[in-house]
């Protein structure tokens, strides 16, 4: 994390926030809630949705591009709302930016959560490409040694999401199957690993039962945010300007826009960026 102190009028700039698609519309909607004066810019790459399919290195080359592109945009701080790009690209961008912004994951905050209960063992469910990395097995095991944890890569459960099929008997048959994977019998917990996962929240909990305590990074992320704003000046108080939302996308889809107005409750607009080779390039008023 950065720690740079900026100018209070930096304040007054909005948090950008990122996704492969509308996952990360379940942290971007939460923040709005939480900081209600802030101000807000989504970009969800859905030309290259899921990132859960994609490869260590395309998704950080995905992230540094989406990271200049809102720091363009004047961001005052980048929230990566994928554990895709989380787990892959998150110490590059670091590395790369963190001396301009402070760059939030979605990673760190759900393990410290975890972490600080007593579980034996616990499951995480989520992307192949965050699975493959192995970073919530290593983060957790880190702050808890003893602590067995059994990691499934769920790889039908984002796209599913993206297409709209929720609460019902297709979504539920897929989450019926992952679930009953039989190294999950004894687990205390379940993560849910991916920023998607909590629009199926119920229904996994609906499987699970009340035996199994379930988690995903939503609160643990304004949390982490919080802290954030207290360590720096960068939380806008000014509650007589009316905080702006704006919605990115690199492909133009109606169910981003459908969901983006779900969350939100109201009318949006989409704007619309192109990438060309590594950049993305923005084109104004697109819906």
């Amino acid at each position: 994390m950065a720690t740079t102190i900026l100018h209070p009028s930096i304040a007054s700039q909005p948090i950008g926030i990122f996704d492969s698609g509308i996952g990360g519309l379940t942290v971007a909607a939460d923040i709005a809630k939480q900081f209600p004066n802030e101000s807000i810019i989504y970009f969800g790459d859905t030309a290259h949705l899921p990132y859960g399919e994609k490869s260590v290195t395309a998704i950080r080359d995905y992230a540094r591009g989406i990271t200049q592109f809102l720091i363009d945009q004047g961001c005052k701080m980048i929230v990566i709302a994928c554990n895709s790009a989380s787990a892959s690209a998150y110490e590059t961008l670091k590395k790369e930016f963190g001396e301009q912004l402070t760059i939030l994951d979605v990673i760190s905050p759900l393990v410290e959560q975890v972490a600080q209960h007593s579980f034996r063992k616990v499951g995480v469910i989520a992307t192949k490409a965050t699975v493959s990395t192995n970073i919530y097995n290593q983060q957790l095991q880190q702050l808890r040694p003893e602590l067995e944890v059994t990691s499934l890569a769920t790889g039908l459960l984002a796209p599913m999401i993206e297409e709209g099929f929720l609460n019902n008997a297709i979504s539920q048959a897929t989450i019926n199957r992952y679930l009953s994977y039989p190294d999950f019998e004894d687990i205390e917990a379940l993560l849910l690993a991916c920023t998607h996962y909590p629009l199926i929240r119920k229904e996994i909990e609906q499987y699970l039962g009340d035996s199994v305590q379930v988690f995903d990074s939503i609160e643990a992320v304004t949390n982490k945010l919080k802290a954030c704003f207290e360590q720096q000046p960068l939380l806008q108080n000014k509650t007589k300007e009316i905080p702006q939302y704006h919605f990115w996308v690199s492909d133009y889809t109606a169910t981003f826009e459908a969901a983006a107005q779900l969350f939100y409750g109201k009318s949006i607009q989409l704007e619309q960026a192109y990438w060309e080779g590594e950049y993305l390039v923005a084109q104004l008023n697109t819906k």
